[in-house]
This record gives C-alpha cells, structure tokens and sequence, in this order.
C-alpha cells in the first residue's frame, strides 16, 4: 500500500536540524555531560545539512553567564569549525579524541573556548538554571583561520557566508 504523506512532512526531514540522543531542546544536560562529573562532550546528530554547505561549524555557549557587573555576556564552552557537510555528527567524547594527538578531526578543528583551551569545557556554573546554546552552521565555504580559532574569529568570517543554522539548547 502506497503512503501519502503531506507535504509539511517532506519539509521537516529536510529542514537543518542539531540534536543530541542526550537531551532535547530545552531539558537538562546530563550530569556525565558537565564539568562537575566526567566533562565529555555530547553526541550530537546533523540532519537536513543542505545541499550548498562547504563546511559545517558549531559553537556552545552558556548565554546566562553573568560578569562581575551583572551582565549576561555569552561564555564559550566549545568552537569547531570545517566539520565536513557529510558529517552525521559526533559522538559521546568526540572532543579531544585523535589519532595523532591533535584537534583535527578529519578536517574540523577544535577552537579555543573562553578558558583560552581548546575543546569541550562542560558546564560548571555557580547556578542551575543557566541556557547552553549549541548553534550548528552550514556555511557555503571552508574556513581558514590560523593557529587560534575562537568564537570571534569564527563569527567574522562566516558573515555573509551562512546557509542554514540550526539550534539546540539544554539545560544545566
């Protein structure tokens, strides 16, 4: 018997999507996840990566970290960037596992997070309640950056360069 399916449902399979078999958008981290038990990063899934992406590139950041003055100024726990469009994700860990004891994961390199080390940092914020934000792009070029890859340089050079994003945010 053929199946009729809605249109709708052929949009959604194809739209760019960020997830993790973890957690879902908008629940808790799980502990194991997080800078206060064993600080793996997450697997996460890519699906819908269009048809135009050169590179894919991923930031975390908890947005409801505070500064001194009380400020909410976004803190990156993890930049990577050139993961390869045919990349279906990362597994549990992903972060710092190499063969030869570098970054570069068949093309995509970890950058530098605001603790000036590269890789995943976890969440080990002073209060629960704080939003991770892991933002997925597809851009339509392969980045080079240099020997330090941060958020900012990220951010600069993929304007007018991004294709699709796609966003995820769990819960410590």
């Amino acid at each position: 018997m053929k199946q009729n399916h809605h249109p709708s449902f052929y949009r959604e399979m194809d739209t760019f999507r960020l997830v993790s078999p973890a957690f879902h958008d908008g629940q808790r981290i799980p502990r194991k996840y997080t800078g206060e038990l064993h600080d793996l990063s997450p697997p996460l899934e890519f699906y819908g990566v269009p048809g135009g992406a050169a590179s894919l590139a991923l930031v975390v950041e908890d947005v409801d970290a505070p500064t001194p003055e009380s400020r909410l100024v976004p803190w990156t726990h993890w930049v990577v960037v050139n993961i390869a469009p045919a990349a279906k994700g990362f597994a549990e860990g992903f972060s710092g596992r190499t063969e030869h004891g570098d970054r570069d994961h068949d093309g995509a390199v970890e950058g530098l997070n605001d603790w000036k080390q590269p890789g995943w940092r976890g969440p080990k914020a002073p209060t629960s309640g704080h939003r991770y934000r892991f933002r997925l792009f597809a851009l339509d070029c392969v980045l080079h950056l240099g020997h330090k890859v941060t958020k900012d340089k990220l951010l600069d050079a993929i304007d007018g360069h991004v294709i699709a994003e796609a966003d995820l945010t769990g819960i410590f």
